[in-house]
């Protein structure tokens, strides 16, 4: 790669007159700037952006870090970062696996809001011990330099599973997300939480990913040792409608011998017959909470952590079976 030095090499002047020709100054001649200029062009020099970032530490990018971009759930989250961080003349790259996470030690962005698992927590304790600004939506971490914008998973579990309770549900299955995710965590201590207190209730833990394949497994699993009418909570609803889409080939339906809620009230959802029910809260409004947060750190404001909270959403998806036992 052509250097500033191999153009000064060949202009015969020094490395700062290349630099201040290169950059537009009035300390070089007319004369001078245009015959480096030319040489520039000859030697296909291509300006270094990270070094020229480097030295005015900052490059109005801000990343963000998702462990992957399947299923309905990331648009509205990135559409609420974009459009704080624009209106602040900031620009943003959406980034997904481990070889992008150097973006932050290279100073080639100025923050990062992470949602990545894959992202280890003590990199990130790293990277903020060296002053980088970052907002996490994943995990709990206690750093100056790290803000916390999370989802209120606690609660929206024992929404759902109050909900099935209180519907009259005594066997109810839950499938779960990837052992890794801290929301899959989250939310199963909430559930294991809402069933201690019920004695009555029998619950079932299928494993899951989190994807629609997950969900089609359960079912399978579901309708093999179906028994007598049961509820499921799957924890996100890519895997709920994963669960629908195999029921639906089945002879059990979906509100009358199966009662089924999911998590994150994803655009699909209105879609469904019977619709589904499910945990609710604003995607796009965590997202501009994250970018609002993390563009005050930048700014060496005070900041306190955020929490995004949720509703549930009732369906036809849940039989009362309250009614069926009257």
């Amino acid at each position: 790669m052509v250097s500033i030095k191999d153009i000064a090499k060949k202009a015969g002047v020094s490395i700062s007159t290349v630099s201040y020709a290169l950059n537009g100054s009035p300390k070089v001649t007319d004369e001078t700037g245009a015959r480096i200029l030319a040489i520039a062009k000859e030697l296909n020099y291509v300006p270094n952006a990270a070094a020229r970032n480097l030295k005015k530490r900052e490059t109005k990018i801000i990343g963000v870090f998702l462990t992957d971009f399947s299923g309905g759930f990331y648009g509205n989250l990135v559409q609420g970062t974009k459009e704080v961080l624009n209106k602040k003349g900031y620009d943003l790259v959406v980034c997904s696996g481990r070889q992008s996470h150097r973006m932050l030690p290279e100073r080639m962005i100025d923050g990062a809001i992470v949602l990545d698992w894959t992202f280890d927590s003590e990199k990130l304790l790293q990277y903020a011990d060296r002053g980088h600004k970052l907002v996490v939506l994943d995990r709990e971490l206690n750093h100056p330099n790290i803000n916390l914008v999370q989802l209120d998973n606690k609660a929206g579990a024992s929404l759902a599973v109050e909900y099935l309770i209180e519907q009259g549900h005594k066997k109810i299955y839950v499938v779960t997300g990837p052992d890794n995710s801290f929301d899959s965590k989250q939310r199963m201590h909430a559930v294991h939480q809402v069933v201690e207190r019920h004695s009555e209730i029998e619950l079932i833990v299928i494993p899951g990913d989190f994807n629609k394949s997950g969900g089609e497994a359960a079912a399978e699993l579901l309708i093999a040792e179906y028994t007598a009418p049961c509820a499921v909570f799957c924890l996100n609803d890519e895997m709920a409608l994963g669960m629908y889409t195999a029921l639906a080939k089945s002879d059990y339906r979906i509100g009358e011998q199966i009662s089924l809620i999911g998590f994150d009230n994803i655009e699909m959802m209105d879609y469904t017959t019977p619709r589904l029910a499910t945990i609710d809260y604003s995607k796009k409004k965590w997202g501009a909470l994250a970018a609002e947060q993390l563009l005050k750190l930048i700014a060496g404001e005070s900041v306190e952590n955020e929490r995004v909270y949720v509703t549930l959403v009732k369906g036809e998806s849940v039989w009362d079976r309250n009614k069926e036992l009257s």
